[in-house]
């Protein structure tokens, strides 16, 4: 009998993602991973507009995606687009431009919702076990945070605090200086402390979960663990050692910083900004942050796969 598969396109500042899982089966072993390459954080102009090319690329990748689904019978795909295409001036045309050549149609998540899914795929990962959660997931347009005890978040905030805006709000020029970084730290602290005002009791005592590559290639900066295949894995990031890094990142360019170990080319300029935010949330949420490898996609593949239809999926 043919595997029934269901799946999840994320539409990201860096990629397409398509994730397709057997129905009944687990995001640990999906049936297929299939990737497009994008540079949605060059095709933004100064008023916050995706360029036509930035667009054309959207609309290769998910008729690319869409290939890929039908070729392999995937019954349904939800697809979504992050904050890089949510929160452009010109987001309705672009969805709806590339709902005209694709047939496609990419939807958004409120950030809020986001901040619950990623705290599903959190929760799945670490089990009942791990007690109260505060999940953090630092993306380029906005921060999601989420906590509660059980299955589902009992509190969701989304903040406009992403690594790509706040480099391009606070540290647009090629080397940031002191002040300019003192003054993020300082804006970043503030906001996260007002955002999580009142909820001391949730977040006290919770262990704080990451779950973005902006934590994962982070925690590699400040240092991994080689694995036998050679690849690393993540280890624990404290609040210290990204206190140590953030200077270090400030004096450097962003080709050098492609350099370091863990930060990729394409995320480079956005790490010192990225270090910033994240040292923000762990001196609030925790001296330390367990990195997940699960986020907001596997959140909605668990909720498709835990019953509900595609199209009936709560997005707000």
């Amino acid at each position: 009998m043919a595997q029934e598969l269901v799946g999840v396109l994320d539409v990201g500042a860096f990629s397409a993602r398509l994730v397709l899982v057997e129905r009944g089966g687990s995001p640990v072993e999906p049936a297929l991973v299939h990737k497009t390459r994008l540079r949605l954080d060059r095709a933004l102009d100064a008023d916050c507009r995706l360029s036509q090319r930035g667009i054309e690329s959207i609309t290769e990748a998910v008729r690319k995606a869409n290939r890929v689904a039908a070729e392999h019978g995937a019954q349904a795909v939800f697809p979504f687009a992050t904050s890089s295409v949510r929160d452009a001036a010109n987001a309705r045309q672009v969805v709806a431009k590339v709902a005209r050549a694709t047939g496609t149609e990419l939807r958004f998540l409120s950030g809020r919702r986001e901040a619950e899914l990623s705290f599903v795929a959190a929760r799945r990962w670490y089990g009942a076990a791990a007690g109260p959660l505060v999940v953090l997931d630092v993306g380029g347009g906005t921060v999601e945070i989420a906590a509660g005890a059980g299955e589902v978040a009992t509190f969701a905030r989304s903040l406009k605090l992403g690594a790509r805006e706040m480099t391009r709000a606070w540290l647009s020029s090629e080397q940031a200086s002191a002040k300019r970084v003192d003054a993020l730290r300082a804006y970043t602290l503030d906001r996260v402390r007002e955002a999580l005002d009142g909820a001391d009791d949730l977040i006290g005592g919770s262990r704080a979960i990451g779950c973005s590559k902006v934590l994962r290639q982070l925690a590699r900066l400040a240092g991994a663990r080689p694995q036998r295949d050679g690849d690393f894995v993540p280890r624990t990031l404290h609040v210290d050692d990204l206190r140590r890094w953030i200077p270090r990142l400030a004096k450097l360019p962003a080709d050098r910083r492609a350099e370091l170990p863990g930060i990729s080319r394409c995320r480079s300029r956005q790490a010192l900004a990225g270090a910033i935010v994240a040292e923000a949330l762990l001196t609030v949420c925790g001296e330390q942050v367990d990195v997940c490898p699960w986020s907001t996609t596997e959140g909605l593949l668990l909720t498709m796969l835990d019953g509900e239809a595609a199209g009936a999926l709560r997005v707000a």
